[in-house]
């Protein structure tokens, strides 16, 4: 098992990593009563979800609760089936396909509104609160962003205040974008005890005098969730309703949405697949100039990029919550008890988490955008399922922490990290500096073997991460978390390799498993994402280095990160018409 972020300077082989083809028996059954739930619950009513019926998206939720489906990762003991953390990002997978209205009061309850008492509550709040949650008796919301504190969380300006007998605190303040505000009964609200540092969480109940709500905000999608500002004025709490200990709020935030950001990955899969069995049916049946346009090149391109992103995010996705959950395990088996193991086990993979929920949103976006392109007029019309899609794709980029933030965030913990002397970066950096000096090696992998090449490739662009972020650092020292477009290029590198990694190491696994022949389609699109994240990284790279080196030096730089970027060539044109084609076969996402 590989520490978060180490997959930078150690590669993994096939046969060690998760891929989705795993499961065992009992997930897929799982995996398969969620299906029928969403197929006989959900899809019927994609109409009636677009009309603002939030009372429909609260009845789904507790449909979902009496089958089981809200406390799918919560310990046996409160209610919950506790399974394991890759079985509820699975269930995450399949519950979240439908709509974006449903599939954001899911992730709102099970995620961010349950999970901070279930990792940070004590025993009695647990046990009061675990149970209803679990079953959908009760809903909850997250109460975090305030008109004056978005990205930073930490800001917020909403007071506590212990009474003078020292039993109560007094919540007073503002909170905004909240989701399943109008129906939820439990709110985990987050306020400054006096001029502390750091907030402090709280558990709140519906009922308690002194909240009142805004009206259900107008949104450019998800039109049936419930979303509205929710105001505090000096509404009592018993000092027993404070969560996880004095301060320790913004730790509570950052760890649920950590978990909230693999779970979103999660949650655009389905939908992401959904679009492109739509967009395949579409392009069969439509007939231009006499043929159905799905016998046209530029439609194939489009398929073709859509499932390659789809199976790369997924296989990324998949990879991270598998190596959560072994460490979860690891912890659990030296002796730590349940929340520090789930704690630990999620926090030590906080830089996967931010690399999967960009690149899925950003996925999610991409196969919506291109969704509506296949349709063309009709992909434009309320009648077609693809305009909501593309509504509902956008807030992806936003929550859990915007793209930006997450960028930003994923490669400052790989710094902080390498300055704790948890991740070696530095010693692996210095010397692919010295070995720019000396001439290249000419050798080439064994081309015979699968995926060679394309491993070789992938060992050189994190030679080029390792280069060019630490030359930055060299350069910028403790003043590089202000140059946000250096980070910002790094991250994108990171994402890069971590997903082209990924995709290649499921494909061969597949292939090792399955034979070359019968996963063609899966090398073709492993190979499509490494040589477009290859091209990404060099432009990424080049970036980076021209921000702060001139002369020798960025022309010595330049030489390394071309090295590393150059000599991979597929014919991406016939590997993209080898995709569509068994698309257009299938006529539905069949990887």
């Amino acid at each position: 098992m590989i520490k978060g972020g180490e997959f930078l300077i150690i590669d993994q082989e096939a046969n060690n990593i998760f891929i989705p083809e795993d499961f065992g028996e009992e997930q897929l059954m799982m995996a398969s009563a969620t299906k029928e739930f969403v197929e006989k619950e959900l899809d019927p009513h994609r109409e009636q979800f677009e009309k603002k019926d939030y009372k429909l998206t609260e009845d789904c939720m507790k449909k979902a609760g009496e089958l089981g489906l809200l406390g799918i990762g919560v310990p046996t003991k409160y209610g919950g089936m506790g399974m394991p953390f890759n079985t509820s990002v699975l269930i995450c997978d399949r519950i979240s396909g439908a709509n974006g209205s449903f599939s954001t009061a899911y992730g709102a309850h099970t995620g961010i509104g349950t999970l901070p008492i279930q990792l940070y509550g004590d025993e009695n709040q647990r046990k009061k609160y675990l149970p209803k949650l679990a079953t959908g008796e009760w809903m909850s919301c997250y109460c975090l962003t305030e008109p004056g504190a978005g990205s930073d969380a930490n800001s917020g300006k909403t007071k506590a205040v212990l009474t003078e007998d020292g039993k109560h605190y007094l919540i007073t303040g503002q909170k905004m974008w909240i989701s399943n505000a109008g129906f939820a009964n439990v709110f985990i609200v987050f306020a400054r005890i006096e001029d502390d540092k750091n907030i402090t969480a709280f558990i709140l109940e519906k009922e308690m005098e002194g909240i009142t709500m805004g009206e259900e905000e107008h949104k450019l999608g998800l039109n049936s969730s419930s979303t509205r500002q929710v105001f505090f004025n000096e509404v009592s709490v018993s000092v027993e309703s404070l969560l996880g200990g004095r301060g320790n709020g913004f730790k509570i935030a950052m760890n649920a949405l950590n978990v909230g950001r693999i779970k979103l990955s999660a949650a655009v899969l389905d939908a992401c697949r959904r679009m492109i069995s739509l967009s395949t049916n579409y392009s069969n049946e439509r007939i231009q100039f006499g043929v159905p346009i799905a016998k046209f090149g530029a439609i194939k391109h489009k398929l073709a990029d859509m499932a390659v992103r789809t199976f790369a995010i997924e296989s990324a996705t998949y990879r991270a919550g598998a190596e959560i959950e072994k460490n979860i395990g690891r912890l659990e088996a030296e002796g730590i008890d349940h929340q520090k193991a789930h704690l630990k086990g999620i926090e030590e993979y906080a830089i996967e988490c931010s690399i999967v929920k960009v690149l899925g949103s950003e996925t999610i976006q991409f196969c919506s955008d291109e969704g509506i392109q296949i349709y063309g007029g009709m992909g434009y019309s309320a009648d077609t399922p693809m305009e909501a899609a593309y509504r509902d794709a956008r807030i992806s980029r936003i929550y859990e922490g915007t793209n930006e933030i997450n960028r930003m965030l994923l490669v400052g913990m790989i710094l902080k990290k390498a300055m704790k002397g948890e991740l070696d970066i530095m010693t692996p950096a210095l010397k692919i500096a010295e070995d720019l000096m000396s001439i290249p090696s000419f050798e080439r992998p064994d081309e015979s073997k699968l995926f060679a090449v394309e491993k070789e490739q992938v060992k050189k662009l994190k030679k080029a991460i390792l280069m060019a972020a630490g030359k930055a650092a060299q350069h910028f020292a403790m003043d590089i978390e202000k140059e946000q477009e250096v980070l910002m290029n790094l991250a994108d590198m990171v994402i890069e390799v971590y997903t082209a990694e990924s995709a290649i190491l499921r494909a061969e696994k597949l292939a090792n498993k399955n034979g070359e022949e019968a996963t063609e389609h899966q090398i073709a699109m492993s190979k499509l994402f490494l040589y477009q994240a290859i091209k990404n990284c060099n432009q990424s790279g080049e970036e980076v280095i021209l921000s702060f080196a001139e002369g020798d030096e960025q022309r010595m730089l330049l030489m390394g990160l071309k090295r590393f970027t150059k000599g991979y060539t597929i014919n991406p044109k016939e590997m993209r018409r080898s995709v569509a084609a068994k698309l257009i076969e299938e006529n539905k996402y069949c990887f």
